[in-house]
């Protein structure tokens, strides 16, 4: 593989804010005295995620999710933050070993604003889409494939902020009838149960069951979608009558997975099969965008797109994978025997990277290797690797590149390196995790993907990616 130059990223350490943020200036430098006048500002509030039509495209602004809430989440939700998602790891890990056998016309371009959601309690992102007439705020998940938000009426809902879309209210909408060919092939789609069953009622019913104990289940329902100023007709989702679990205070989900069912196989005619986002830090005020379709003159990469192909696996032809061909640290190429088994998912639902356990040790090794010096930490959660670096105000930490198949490389950007676990710099933690199994699939979680224009083409079986800042204007 090529081999990158030896070098490190200065960078200026710093607290989180409230909201979990860490500010970071030009140069990849963390200013801490800058962090602490923005803490004394507090939550700031903000309006709902903008969008707008830009040479042909459609933006929608992206944010961590609950960026626009005023509450508060106390560093012990957090910590519960990351151990669910390792719940959610053991799902898709779980829901990979059901699947495999053990050991046009030219398309419209949109582009949406998409946000962090951590005031809403949950690590991931989120982004504001229109069914009918209602306005849903829902997870973005490569991961996944049923959109589904929660409906009234609701017999156990979850509480969410904003209004549960209303079904009853609606002209366009309509439920799926068990005879019709979505229904009938609804398992294969969700992994599932649903269909109709011994139910006495016509309408199809769907079932979404999560590995960490999180569930959705209510009936299929045809609604008009919108995106900006575009609108898609007949969009089957999932109308959530029964929902508990790990969704925080959002309306619910988007799937953007390979199946038939996904938003992008329902949008294809419209947007080509093509998607891309640019995922934000929590920074206070960063936002970052979700575009559907291929409109590269709307990106601000400053780096040009490197492809690789996704990797052909009929088992798991609903899930997004790449061939890892090797991890740089600092500059110094990993020597391990293999990067993987089965290839690497990349998911916008999982937060911590997971890498198979001869790498990760391998990664880890490197690491402390060229940052010593330093007081290790007690351990955070699933992140092992941690120092306590108070009284520092600038420290030097190695770059990190992840190496695919075609030379393509995804440089990680500093602020998804390091997780600081305390406001008093005594807990900092390499952002990355070892699989539990060394045979498992190893996944990229959205926290290495920050900063980053992520395109996903269907048609072409690709993924790209190219260094960019995720802020939106």
């Amino acid at each position: 593989m090529a081999m990158l130059p030896l070098f490190l990223f200065l960078v200026s350490l710093c607290l989180f804010n409230a909201n979990g943020a860490c500010c970071f200036e030009d140069n990849n430098m963390f200013n801490l005295q800058l962090l602490q006048k923005k803490q004394q500002l507090g939550t700031q509030s903000c309006l709902l995620p903008e969008s707008r039509i830009e040479k042909g495209a459609l933006v929608l602004e992206m944010k961590e999710r609950g960026h626009c809430s005023e509450k508060k989440i106390d560093r012990k939700r957090r910590l519960e933050q990351l151990m669910l998602d390792d719940l959610h790891v053991r799902s898709l890990q779980n829901r990979i070993r059901k699947m495999v056998p053990s050991h046009n016309a030219e398309a419209v371009k949109t582009q949406v604003p998409l946000v962090s959601g951590i005031n809403l309690q949950t690590l991931n992102y989120i982004v504001t889409m229109g069914l009918g007439s209602q306005n849903m705020t829902v997870i973005i998940d490569t991961g996944s494939d049923l959109t589904w938000v929660q409906c009234e009426p609701c017999m156990s809902c979850y509480n969410q902020e904003g209004p549960v879309f209303k079904p009853s209210t609606s002209s366009s909408y309509q439920s799926v009838p068990c005879n019709s060919s979505t229904c009938q092939s609804l398992q294969l789609a969700t992994g599932n149960t649903g269909g109709c069953g011994n139910s006495n009622t016509s309408t199809c019913n769907y079932v979404v069951n999560y590995g960490d104990g999180s569930h959705t289940n209510g009936e299929l329902g045809v609604e008009h979608l919108r995106f900006g100023g575009i609108s898609v007709s007949n969009f089957v989702f999932g109308c959530g009558r029964n929902n508990k679990g790990l969704f925080g205070g959002v309306s619910g989900l988007m799937g953007l997975g390979r199946s038939y069912l996904s938003l992008i196989s329902q949008t294809n005619a419209t947007f080509g099969g093509v998607f891309s986002y640019c995922l934000p830090t929590t920074e206070i005020g960063t936002s970052g965008s979700l575009v559907m379709g291929n409109e590269s003159s709307v990106f601000k990469n400053v780096t040009p797109i490197a492809y690789t192909r996704m990797v052909p696996n009929p088992q798991l032809s609903n899930f997004y994978i790449l061939n890892l061909t090797g991890i740089d640290v600092g500059g110094v190429a990993l020597q391990v025997p293999s990067f993987g088994n089965s290839g690497m998912l990349i998911d916008s639902g999982t937060v911590i990277s997971r890498l198979p356990q001869s790498v990760y040790r391998a990664l880890k090794a490197e690491f402390l290797k060229q940052f010593s010096g330093f007081p290790a930490a007690p351990g955070f959660s699933i992140l092992d690797t941690c120092f306590n670096l108070t009284g520092y105000e600038e420290v030097s930490i190695p770059a990190i590149s992840m190496q695919f198949e075609d030379n393509a490389m995804l440089n990680v950007d500093v602020s998804g390196i390091f997780y600081m676990a305390k406001d008093d710099a005594s807990q900092v933690c390499l952002a990355l995790s070892s699989l539990s199994d060394e045979y498992d699939t190893a996944i990229i979680g959205n926290f290495q993907q920050r900063n980053q224009r992520v395109v996903y083409d269907t048609k072409q079986f690709k993924v790209g990616f190219a260094a960019e800042p995720c802020n939106f204007a």
